[in-house]
């Protein structure tokens, strides 16, 4: 299979020259709508974690187990979205991924058996990588034919799709007592909704492009990749060890212990909101360092606080550090030389997206060897490493 297309619009190839979209400002608007889409139906998953637990009856390993079908479909789907992108085009990915979202959402809610929501997971997770990856090419794309910053901007909407999606659903389920069923439908007809309003605006073509639909990343996209695995590591880890540090460690009652990762998520969100501004005043290189540098500084103040009010701030700085490097390392992919975007693009998002699930089990592999905060100091490390290679990605800026 090949990645060849015979569409003669909006080329994916890295080394096709820019060109002005038509109407860029409702390509943006667009893209925009699919990173928030993104965000929206994945957060809603979270809260249906637990009912789906107790109406299956199932252990806490099986449990494990099955979400890690979501990470497989998301991870299978990844490089077919790329390459089906540079064929047929963005607009056409989108609309089917964001389709087979909708088409899964209920299965959720409604899956008889343990094999059934897997099934449905990896379907949810098909979907959620294909509108991961191929939003991401179309913002490559559209911040390409506009001349400035935007990727920050388009992740902010998928940081502020997952507060409207985690918090929709908290009110349907806790407020307004709605069932899974109906709660997940109502999901999927917000998603369809807002699918209406922007698939007419998604990118039409593909560009010609020959060369192997899947292709391991070398040079330079190894190397983004391997930054991304880095920062998607430190992302899941303080989804899922902030609240262990806080109650274990800093003695933080459990009831409120979710406040570390909630100061996280809304300075990330802050963060990348605003962050287009900052990348186009210091540049993508300056913003990878300082980024870095303060998440590993707040990633030391968080461990190392001697109460959990001083580490909340901590944990604050590793969001607001974090935000706009992930969009900055998007947005070289599609400056790099090596490979055309439709295979860069999903081989770094399947690395990041493999430190999403890898990050938490070797977070807690390290802290059973030594301890949790060693274990996040090893990692406030890493995130060092990510400032010193900074200097390195200057040379595609």
């Amino acid at each position: 299979m090949t990645a060849s297309s015979a569409s003669t619009t909006a080329p994916i190839s890295a080394t096709a020259p820019a060109r002005p979209l038509a109407s860029s400002r409702a390509a943006a608007h667009a893209t925009r709508v699919a990173f928030f889409i993104s965000g929206f139906a994945m957060a809603a998953w979270a809260p249906l974690v637990p009912f789906t637990k107790a109406q299956l009856s199932l252990h806490e390993a099986t449990l494990g187990l099955l979400l890690l079908c979501m990470g497989a479909g998301s991870i299978v789907s990844m490089p077919l979205a790329g390459a089906l992108s540079a064929r047929w085009g963005c607009r056409r990915v989108l609309v089917a991924s964001a389709l087979l979202v909708c088409a899964s959402l209920p299965l959720l809610a409604l899956a008889p058996t343990a094999p059934w929501l897997g099934v449905a997971l990896f379907l949810f997770g098909a979907g959620i990588g294909g509108l991961g990856c191929a939003g991401n090419i179309q913002a490559i794309l559209v911040e390409r034919a506009s001349g400035r910053p935007m990727m920050s901007g388009f992740h902010g909407l998928f940081s502020l799709g997952g507060v409207a999606g985690a918090g929709g659903m908290i009110v349907l389920l806790g407020v307004l007592g709605t069932s899974l069923g109906q709660a997940t439908a109502a999901v999927a007809a917000v998603v369809l909704a807002l699918l209406a309003l922007a698939a007419p605006h998604f990118l039409a073509g593909g560009g010609a492009q020959s060369g192997p639909a899947f292709a391991r990343p070398t040079g330079v996209v190894l190397f983004i990749g391997t930054l991304c695995f880095i920062l998607f590591l430190a992302e899941g880890a303080m989804l899922d060890w902030s609240a262990v540090f806080l109650t274990q460690v800093q003695g933080m009652p459990a009831e409120r212990a979710g406040l570390g990762y909630a100061a996280f998520a809304t300075a990330m969100t802050v963060g990348r909101l605003t962050g287009d501004r900052w990348v186009r005043r210091i540049g993508p290189q300056r913003t990878v360092l300082t980024g870095a540098l303060l998440a590993a500084a707040g990633l030391g103040l968080a461990t190392l606080a001697p109460t959990w009010p001083l580490a909340l701030p901590g944990f604050a700085l590793v969001g607001l550090g974090c935000s706009n490097i992930v969009p900055v390392l998007f947005s070289l992919a599609g400056r790099q030389h090596a490979m055309p975007e439709s295979l860069a693009v999903p081989a770094i998002a399947t690395m990041g997206y493999a430190g999403v699930l890898m990050g938490p089990a070797l977070i807690g592999f390290v802290a059973h060897g030594t301890s949790l905060v060693a274990a996040l100091l090893l990692l406030a490390g890493l995130l060092g490493a990510v400032a010193a290679s900074a200097r390195r990605l200057g040379t595609l800026d």
